[in-house]
């Protein structure tokens, strides 16, 4: 799952990003109005987590454009204004929910989840599902098959794959997927994303003839 955190605060936005990522999501997060809108038109967010407040711009009118972009995004508020009226027109403008700050973190996941959860009584069950030949992951029942055969995954490896089946058939370098799945900055030395790729080819290429992960020399890995 897809979400995008847009805070008037870079370090709130890094901490709500880091905590989503912890959890399993792929998440991309600013506090710059322009790149927000850029970030939606490559890539289709299936969350947004707006404040009230962005660049010294109405976020509320943010949410209305998103609306205009992805009909079918969910919108969470996650702001410091109490004042009701912002409340009332931050639904008005398409919001789905508003969590005033100071938060908890877990309120935030369930909100979120109660969020996907209505957001699947609205979609067929296909639209759920990313398929790569016999691989089929389900985002919102964070299910994965190879075949008939269900894959037990961890949070990180079920990001990760869902991330590879996002982008399949693209190179993608370690420190994409270290910023992406882990927020590690690039000049980290760790080697978890080889270890993770190793992980993910024991529990979905081991055994087969036809393989889904791919090293490419000197770039990255590629899932195809």
């Amino acid at each position: 799952m897809n979400i995008l955190v847009v805070q008037r605060e870079k370090k709130q936005a890094e901490y709500v990003a880091k905590g989503l990522k912890e959890s399993g999501y792929i998440v991309e997060y600013t506090d710059n109005l322009e790149e927000a809108y850029h970030l939606c038109e490559l890539i289709s967010y299936d969350l947004a987590i707006v404040d009230t407040l962005i660049s010294n711009k109405s976020g509320l009118d943010f949410c209305k454009n998103l609306r205009e972009i992805n009909k079918d995004m969910g919108v969470i508020f996650l702001s410091s204004d109490t004042d009701i009226n912002i409340k009332v027109k931050a639904f008005e403008c398409g919001g789905d929910d508003y969590i005033t700050k100071p938060f908890i973190f877990i309120e935030l996941l369930a909100r979120i989840q109660a969020i996907v959860r209505r957001l699947q009584k609205k979609e067929s069950s296909l639209s759920n599902i990313l398929k790569v030949r016999d691989l089929k992951l389900d985002y919102l029942t964070r299910e994965v098959y190879r075949g008939e055969k269900k894959i037990d995954l961890t949070s990180k490896e079920f990001a990760l794959l869902e991330y590879f089946m996002r982008n399949r058939n693209i190179v993608l370098t370690r420190t994409v997927l270290k910023e992406q799945i882990w927020g590690i900055d690039f000049i980290s030395d760790t080697n978890i994303v080889d270890v993770y790729v190793t992980y993910l080819r024991n529990k979905i290429d081991r055994g087969y003839d036809s393989k889904f992960f791919y090293t490419v020399r000197g770039a990255g890995y590629i899932l195809k």
